[in-house]
């Protein structure tokens, strides 16, 4: 059976770098994400993960839950950024 694109380590390594390089382009710490996660597939296919090169359900959790995870430490890490958030705790009809 031919292997399928999905289950090419190469492939998902290729994807991570893509998706840093949009990272520089479009700054917003979610294309990071992605890319940490695609990088954390290809790993794991390059390393040989027994059922990971088998099972494209598999590899999309894989990749769904270390996308979410590398979101979230970088989102703590880098935080959100002084004035890019404004909350109003006053209603200027309030006098």
């Amino acid at each position: 059976m031919p292997e399928m694109v999905w289950s090419i380590w190469w492939v998902w390594i290729i994807g991570a770098l893509l998706l840093g390089a949009l990272e520089v382009v479009a700054p917003a710490q979610i294309l990071l994400g992605f890319a940490v996660g695609a990088l954390g597939v290809g790993l794991g296919l390059l390393a040989g993960v027994p059922g990971l090169s088998t099972s494209l359900p598999l590899i999309s959790i894989v990749f769904a839950a270390l996308s979410l995870i590398a979101w979230i430490v970088i989102r703590r890490m880098v935080g959100v950024r002084e004035g890019q958030v404004k909350v109003w705790d006053r209603d200027i009809n309030e006098d």
